[in-house]
């Protein structure tokens, strides 16, 4: 129903880039002849650990969950990864060290490279210079020749998935690699690989086009963005990075001009026959200036490099125990499992292998003597609810108001009388940064007590943080982020429950709030790009439903920086423009408003969720009255069934509850109910177990009624609240139609 919290007791400590992380208990300690000393990294699809073999060897151990392997033609797919990858001969593509596609959880071992990824340097560092870029694309080259030569095509040759070590890149993931015109598993319309560094034949799914040529794109591109510190083709919305790979010219502004850049030029030729081939680049980019190799990359890069390989030889020893040998339960492992499982809970590791019995006898019989000590009790499970919120950064003011409302619910829950159980509050805050985001989430998703959790407040937040969701199968109940890739059915979003409107069906709800309230014929839609997946989604949704009312609307789409506003709008209006909607956020909303006032517009001006703040009020002033604008929230002031939600807020609190804290006492309120019906019996639930049951739930709270699609966890009907601007605040309307008159008159 509603949208955008750092801990009360300060920040959470954020890991480095590419450090690594510890096992958890459910890790395990082993994977065949691989020792394993930590987590690389972890997604919906699996987990890749760092492994070590007996003789000391490093490498990278992708293991995939258990319920992937039980998809159809998964296990086909796996083991054609192992097999084209293992076909690859380079020095500049990372070798299979191990693999077995047919464990129950297949796994994968490749030759750890302890640099960082091409994307992270250019992120940390900025553009590599001429001579960087094109030694980088002359190995790069050489490892897609070596694919190609082997009958395959990568096709997910991005920043991501090339490493840097000091004598060279390494080309790594064939896990969508296929040979030459083979399109057996792949749908003929689905899009493959990464967009922004696909070909135009890949990002139209023309899978009889793909081959050699559509990696030599993928290769301009990586070195146009090697270069500049950018994708040739922009950022944001998917759809508008695929129109433009195929319609548009590359952004190759800073590519140092001359050979490279006439190279870089050919590469992204729209039709692949005039592209070179992977030989060809290796000819052109032929190192010619002087320096030796391992000087390859810049300083910063190269201590990155180094600081990570450091810690690498830093590693604790591992025990040379073999594998399946039983551990006696009162002399656990030693070496770093050891460690985390004690750190975890000792009494859990001591308790492992059925000694429990028998430790809990001597306890009994010697009650400390004779140089004994007794066991302390098991740790007391508790039930905890968490918080994901942005409490300190640009939406602070929402984090705080849905870190209230989940507080407030677990406060009258726990004044019950006859409760089952007493709840917790855990809150992480994300400071509304997306790089704190994923570390904010693992505060909560690794911690077992931990039932449900709700948020996080924004879109790029909820978007870093779901992979750790996803992997603890951890309900995550967001009232604010609208971005539609949280709730993809799949191996994405399989925590998810959305309890506000998506952005495209929120856009949607503004174009037919027009037709349903207005005679317009021409409304004006216009995308402004600052924030561009988020207008990109809003202005689709409002265009589906014009042209869903037999409306033909006047469009715009604008770069972010843009300020002239009055000369924008003013061509619209002479186009006959009689009603406006604005795809964007607040500061260019407070333009747009300015200028259509000076141009004494007297049509609807309508907008969405992200200029629904104070800010939009102050700065706009006089313009911003009459504005209306949807957002995924009721005043809880004006609704009899909250009366005594707003009562508890007041006393509570000392005043009335703002925008979005309704909406999270109701989620989290419904989490309490299935919990505690999951509960009966006082058995603790598993929380693996809580997100398919709250997706089922029907709920009636403060702020209305909640049920969710079962397959993607997105809330069904409106929850598009309608506001207008009335002496500079926002006074509610109404619920937002769900469609166009039936019987309209213009």
């Amino acid at each position: 129903m509603s949208s955008p919290t750092s801990s009360p007791t300060g920040p959470t400590p954020q890991p480095r880039p590419g450090a690594l992380q510890p096992l958890l208990p459910s890790d395990p300690s082993t994977i065949a002849a691989y020792r394993l000393l930590g987590r690389l990294g972890a997604g919906g699809m699996g987990i890749v650990y760092l492994g070590r073999t007996e003789h000391g060897e490093l490498a990278a151990v992708k293991v995939t969950h258990a319920d992937q392997a039980e998809q159809a033609d998964f296990r086909e797919r796996f083991r054609r990864e192992v097999e084209a990858a293992r076909r690859v001969v380079s020095p500049w593509a990372v070798p299979v060290t191990g693999a077995d596609p047919d464990a129950p959880e297949p796994w994968m071992a490749t030759a750890f490279v302890p640099g960082p990824s091409l994307g992270e340097a250019v992120a940390a560092h900025g553009p590599l210079p001429e001579r960087s870029v094109r030694i980088l694309g002359g190995a790069v080259a050489r490892a897609l020749a070596a694919v190609h030569a082997a009958g395959l095509v990568h096709r997910d040759v991005k920043p991501g998935n090339v490493l840097l070590a000091v004598d060279g890149p390494r080309l790594i993931d064939f896990g969508i690699a296929r040979a030459t015109g083979e399109t057996a598993l792949t749908s003929t319309d689905m899009v493959v690989g990464t967009p922004g560094f696909l070909a135009p034949e890949q990002a139209e799914a023309r899978a009889a086009e793909i081959g050699p040529p559509s990696d030599v794109f993928a290769l301009g591109c990586l070195l146009a963005h090697a270069a500049t510190g950018r994708p040739p083709f922009g950022t944001g919305a998917v759809d508008a990075l695929l129109y433009r790979t195929v319609h548009d010219e590359p952004d190759l502004a800073g590519v140092p001009e001359g050979p490279l850049l006439d190279l870089v030029r050919s590469c992204l030729a729209k039709d692949p026959a005039d592209r070179p081939t992977a030989e060809d680049v290796v000819a052109r980019l032929t190192e010619d200036t002087p320096g030796a190799a391992a000087d390859w990359l810049p300083a910063p890069v190269v201590r990155t490099i180094a600081e990570r390989s450091a810690a690498m030889l830093a590693l604790p020893e591992i025990d040379r125990t073999e594998h399946g040998t039983p551990v006696a339960p009162s002399q656990p492992a030693a070496g770093r499992r050891k460690f985390l499982l004690l750190a975890s809970g000792g009494a859990a590791a001591l308790a492992a292998g059925g000694g429990i019995a028998a430790y809990a006898a001597l306890r009994d019989d010697d009650n400390g003597k004779n140089g004994r000590t007794a066991a302390p009790p098991p740790k007391k499970r508790r039930w905890i609810v968490g918080v994901q919120a942005d409490l300190t950064g640009p939406a602070k003011d929402i984090g705080r108001a849905q870190e209230r409302g989940a507080r407030l619910a677990v406060e009258l829950f726990n004044a019950r009388k006859d409760k089952p159980f007493t709840l917790e509050l855990k809150v992480s805050d994300d400071a509304g940064d997306k790089n704190k985001a994923l570390a904010a989430a693992r505060v909560l998703t690794g911690d077992p007590d931990v039932l449900g959790v709700l948020g996080p407040t924004s879109d790029y937040t909820g978007l870093n943080a779901l992979p750790a969701y996803d992997e603890s199968r951890l309900p995550l109940m967001t009232v604010s982020a609208g971005l539609n890739l949280l709730t993809l059915t799949g191996s994405q979003g399989l925590s998810v429950l959305r309890a506000c409107p998506q952005h495209p069906i929120a856009g949607s709800c503004l174009a037919y709030y027009v037709l349903n309230k207005t005679a317009s014929v021409r409304p004006g839609i216009l995308q402004e790009r600052t924030d561009d997946t988020y207008a990109w989604q809003y202005i689709g949704g409002a265009n589906f439903a014009f042209r869903d009312g037999k409306v033909v609307p006047v469009p715009r789409v604008v770069p972010g920086p843009t300020t002239d506003y009055k000369r924008i709008l003013g061509s619209m209006i002479a186009e006959g423009m009689d009603a406006y909607v604005h795809c964007g956020i607040t500061p260019s909303a407070v333009l747009a408003a300015r200028a259509l006032d000076e141009l004494g517009f007297t049509g609807m001006k309508i907008t969405g969720q992200h200029v629904f703040e104070s800010r939009f009020l102050t700065e706009a002033g006089a313009a911003a009255e009459g504005w209306i604008l949807g957002a995924p929230v009721t005043d809880p002031t004006t609704r009899k069934e909250a009366a005594a939600f707003v009562a508890a807020h007041r006393t509570r609190y000392g005043a009335p509850p703002a925008y979005y804290a309704g909406e999270s006492f109701d989620v989290v309120n419904l989490l309490i109910q299935e919990v505690e019906k999951a509960a009966k019996g006082g058995q603790r639930p598993d929380r693996t177990t809580l997100t398919p049951a709250l997706r089922k739930a029907t709920y009636t709270g403060a702020m209305g009624g909640y049920t969710f699609d079962t397959e993607s966890g997105n809330l069904t009907g409106i929850g598009t609240f309608m506001y207008a601007v009335r002496n500079g605040r926002f006074a509610p309307l109404e619920f937002a139609p769900a469609g166009p008159p039936k019987n309209r008159r213009t």
